[in-house]
């Protein structure tokens, strides 16, 4: 008998080690790709495209929904400690359009852990961040930029089409990227065997949603680009 199968309570420690480790290296990750994203320009002037929800979401899809809270929050605070260019202002938006899109997915995938449940979460996400957003941008925009907020109506059907483009992008990348992502961190141990498989079961691998959500993403990333006024 090894020695962490005689002493559980060393498994359990060894177990909540790696997963501080994973959701640290996912957190750097979701940064990186908010830094890459920087590339972008903003729409509107001051709407940021960014893909950091995607990691977001693979970490809530693992470890649950208060996992991906946190990483809601960590990311955009460091962000704002360094390459943010619009304060408390930034922060605020992106704390909230993060948590609106990616709680609804993890909560509602977290309790079937199945394909439907994730594209139904992934759907009920990108919804709440478009509704969502209209709201918290007619309340903070004015407030930030110091503008009527009959400005900010006549934005909106800017400022939802963006969050409509944003969030299916990064939900249909979601789809494409979680299923060889969490496969290859439980193969590095990193993240412990799927409970809802049988002993020894590999998932399937279906490819009609990779299929759909990869055909989902490149009609996003068109619209991103006639947003961006490119195509």
């Amino acid at each position: 008998m090894s020695d962490i199968t005689a002493h559980p309570e060393r498994a359990s420690s060894l177990s909540n080690v790696k997963t501080i480790a994973t959701l640290g290296m996912l957190t750097a990750l979701a940064y990186a790709v908010m830094a890459v994203c920087k590339v972008i320009p903003a729409v509107g002037g001051f709407l940021s495209f960014d893909l950091k929800d995607t990691v977001m979401a693979i970490g809530g899809f693992l470890f649950g929904p208060a996992a991906a809270l946190a990483m809601a929050i960590v990311v955009p605070f460091i962000e704002f400690l360094t390459v943010s260019d619009t304060g408390w202002y930034g922060l605020l938006m992106n704390i909230i359009a993060t948590s609106i899109f990616v709680l609804p997915a993890v909560i509602l995938y977290r309790r079937k852990h199945k394909t439907s449940a994730a594209i139904l979460g992934l759907v009920v996400g990108v919804v709440c961040l478009t509704l969502g957003m209209m709201l918290w941008n007619y309340i903070i925009t004015p407030l930030y930029f110091g503008m009527p907020r009959a400005s900010v109506v006549d934005m909106m059907p800017m400022i939802t089409a963006f969050n409509l483009v944003k969030g299916t992008c990064n939900a249909a990348l979601i789809m494409l990227v979680y299923p060889p992502v969490s496969a290859a961190l439980r193969r590095a141990g990193l993240v412990a065997p799927s409970r809802h498989l049988p002993t020894g079961e590999k998932p399937k691998f279906n490819y009609v949603p990779m299929f759909v959500s990869a055909l989902v993403l490149l009609t996003a990333v068109l619209f991103l680009l006639s947003l961006l006024e490119i195509i």
